[in-house]
Parts: structure tokens; sequence; C-alpha cells
């Protein structure tokens, strides 16, 4: 007589509860490993993950929360061609009608708009004090920029002969023509201080070449650079939609 199989004999094997244990177990293993992965790379994201996991596994009100606080990137865009040039027909125009037109030069320079004056309009050679013909100038300069939502960075130029002033190179000539061009506009209250800069580069950014006396004269020379800090049309929004907003 055959004898009968038991029935609680079979085949060999884990019990099914642990593999699917070993599976949850690697696939949270994987998970980890990716988190660490972009903590590495990124600790904003890593937090950002983490706490997702937190709220997966119902975690996130027992333990504390982390705030990051992520960075501002505060870019230094040019404006655009479009913008930038009404912004010299607009200019333009008001140099005419302020009668100063053939004391500056109004130029497209390095994404902004620049006003260009002649060094022997504002100083004589070799000082660093204004003359007193150049004050009107300088007011209607700033009749002109005070109103523009602009930055104006003031820059002094000059071309590679000695200073004149033994106690002073071109370096530092360029640097306290500006500085006190700057401190005209402060100190007759022309335009807000926290809206100018000033900054001398010597003979280093010449216009043309220092090849003749001419040349020279144009390299000698105060530029005031109207620009935005930031992306215009994120700094000023009322400016992008409409062209007769400029206030002029």
């Amino acid at each position: 007589m055959a004898r009968k199989k038991k029935k609680d004999e079979g085949g060999g094997g884990a019990p099914e509860w642990l593999v699917t244990y070993s599976d949850l177990v690697t696939l949270l293993l994987t998970f980890f490993v990716l988190l660490l992965s972009m903590a590495n790379m990124d600790k904003v994201k890593f937090h950002d993950a983490l706490g997702s996991l937190k709220g997966a596994f119902g975690l996130a009100g027992s333990i504390g929360k982390t705030d990051i606080t992520k960075p501002k990137v505060i870019s230094f865009a040019p404006m655009d061609d479009d913008y930038i040039s009404r912004l010299y027909q607009k200019i333009n125009v008001a140099l005419t009608r302020l009668r100063i037109d053939k004391d500056i030069e109004l130029v497209k320079d390095r994404g902004a708009v620049v006003l260009r004056v002649k060094e022997s309009i504002l100083f004589e050679s070799g000082s660093t004090l204004l003359k007193a013909e150049a004050h009107p100038i300088l007011q209607k300069v700033a009749t002109l920029v005070k109103p523009l939502p602009l930055n104006m960075r003031i820059e002094g130029h000059t071309d590679d002969l000695p200073s004149g002033n033994p106690q002073l190179s071109n370096w530092d000539l360029s640097v306290q023509r500006a500085v006190s061009t700057l401190k005209f506009f402060a100190t007759e209250k022309l335009i807000p201080l926290e809206r100018m800069a000033a900054v001398g580069y010597g003979a280093q950014q010449p216009v043309v070449p220092n090849t003749s006396s001419k040349q020279r004269l144009l390299n000698r020379r105060v530029e005031f650079v109207l620009e935005s800090l930031g992306h215009y049309k994120q700094e000023l929004p009322y400016l992008i939609d409409a062209n007769d907003q400029l206030p002029f």
C-alpha cells in the first residue's frame, strides 16, 4: 500500500512575506542613496525631498521642520536692445530741449545708455576741481537723469600721457574727478546718493587709440552710465508696454 504524501511537504525557498520585505528594504536603500547624492549637490533639494518622505511616513508632525531659505540671486543683467533704443531716443530729445546736446555726447555702450562729457567742459587740465561753468551743465544732467528709474555710474577717464600734476597719477586723477562730480550732485541734492557710484579707469578704457592729440582729447572724459540693476522687466514693469511712459 502506497504511503500518502504529507500535506506540509513542498518545495524549498523563503516565505512570501520575507521576499516582500526584502524588496521594500532594497527600495528604501536605493531611495536613501538617491537622497544622499542629492544632498551633495543641492541642500535645498535634499531637505525638500526629506520633507516629502516624512509626510509619506506620517512623521511631519512629530519631527521639527527645518526652514531652508533659498538664497536670493541678484542678477546684473543689461537692458535689452529694444529698451535701450527707446531710452536713447527719449534722452536725445531731452538733450536738445535742455540745450546741452552740444556739450554731451549720447552713446549706447555695454548694455546701457551713456552720457559722455569732454574733460575741458568740466575740469581744467590736471585739476580735480569742477569748473564754475560746469555747474549749470551738471544741473541739467541731473534734471535729465533724476526722473529716470535708473542708477548712474560716474566714470572718470584719461589719456595715456602723465596727468600734468606730479602728485596725481592718471588713476588718481580719474577717480578724484568722478568723486568730485558725484559730490556735486549729492551736495546740491540733485540726485539721491544711493542711485550713484563713482569709479575711475585712468587710461585703461580709451574710446579711440591714443595716437594723436585729437584722439587723446576724446579719451579725456567723464561718462554718466545709466543702467538698471537686475532685469529691467522685473524691476521696472511699468516701462514695458507703453512707449511714452518715460518721464519726458
